[in-house]
């Protein structure tokens, strides 16, 4: 059987000690809150961050990783088509 827990201000609900040391929930955790058949389920939730890239670092990553000159060809034009100078990119050439 659960354990019962009050609804606070705003709606905030403090879970168990037991639960939340069992779940590893500490203060600032994420949770995900879904409905489910017999009511609301609270779990604990993974956030990953996401990495924004400019069109300027997915130019240069185009450009470095080039692997020989047909490559970085096509990557020039690529970059051209971006909007983008690829002679302002700072990167490095293949070699062959």
């Amino acid at each position: 059987m659960g354990e019962s827990a009050k609804v606070g201000k705003r709606g905030a609900v403090v879970i168990p000690a037991k639960l939340r040391k069992k779940f590893g929930i500490e203060e600032g955790s994420s949770v995900l809150v879904e409905e489910g058949p017999d009511g609301v389920l609270i779990r604990p939730a993974v956030t990953v961050p996401i990495e924004v890239w400019s069109p300027e670092r997915k130019a240069a990553f185009l450009l470095e990783n080039a692997v020989h000159l047909e490559d970085y060809e096509w990557a020039r034009r690529e970059v051209r088509r971006m909007g983008l100078d690829p002679d302002r990119i700072p990167h490095g050439k293949p070699k062959t």
